[in-house]
């Protein structure tokens, strides 16, 4: 009998420890991650030349680099985290005719969107398919105006109506964007409120991590002309 009561006993401890090794870690070691990177005016110039032209998405300056992914709220072992990931595989292009953004579209390899987690993203990309959808891509729609945007290094915040398409899904968005237009570079970056079932994105709930049913899709890029 006391044989059985101490194996029992030891079970209940293995069992107990298990518990709260994993509850623990949810506790005290999961942090949120660093929000998504939107536009800094550290270093910014007075612009040189006019806003109009063709602009190329290019890496950045170290200070604004080009970056896109997505921000999630998730339960981690009964802790409260938020989750960014990203990618700086990103490009596209703006036309800019008398002070209006008459076109743009900005393109993300999504296959190479990461987080601290390689087993997330695992399942991010699964969840995403991304070998049949390996890019989201957003495109502007209709000009928008762009003559509030200053010449001498501070930002300015515009409203783009755009189509956004993940994971072959496309739907009408609007993002609320900051642009600055420092010496030879344009700088945005938005954020955009998302719905994941909207584009046929079904939050995974797998009993040690239940991901938020909405989340955003950001990005920051760094434009040349």
């Amino acid at each position: 009998m006391k044989k059985l009561w101490w194996i029992g006993g030891s079970l209940i401890a293995i069992v107990l420890v298990l518990f709260v090794g994993v509850w623990g870690y949810g506790r005290f070691f999961a942090e949120d991650d660093a929000p998504a990177a939107v536009v800094s005016t550290e270093g910014a110039q007075a612009a040189s030349g006019s806003i109009d032209g063709t602009w190329t998405v290019v890496p950045g300056d170290g200070i604004n680099t080009t970056a896109a992914g997505y921000s999630v709220h998730e339960i981690l072992n009964g802790a409260g985290v938020n989750v960014v990931g990203s990618s700086p595989d990103v490009s596209g292009t703006a036309t800019v005719e008398g002070e209006k953004l008459t076109a743009g579209e900005i393109t993300v390899k999504v296959s190479t969107i990461a987080t601290d987690s390689g087993r997330r993203d695992g399942q991010f990309a699964g969840i995403m398919n991304v070998g049949a959808y390996p890019t989201a891509t957003f495109t502007v729609d209709g000009p928008v105006d762009l003559s509030a945007v200053p010449s001498d290094g501070t930002t300015a915040s515009v409203s783009v109506p755009g189509t956004l398409t993940l994971k072959g899904q496309t739907r009408a968005e609007t993002v609320q964007m900051t642009v600055l237009h420092s010496g030879t570079s344009l700088i945005a970056s938005g954020s955009i409120p998302v719905t994941w079932t909207d584009y046929g994105v079904q939050p995974p709930s797998l009993g040690f991590v239940t991901v938020d049913g909405s989340g955003s899709v950001d990005f920051l890029v760094t434009l040349s002309s």
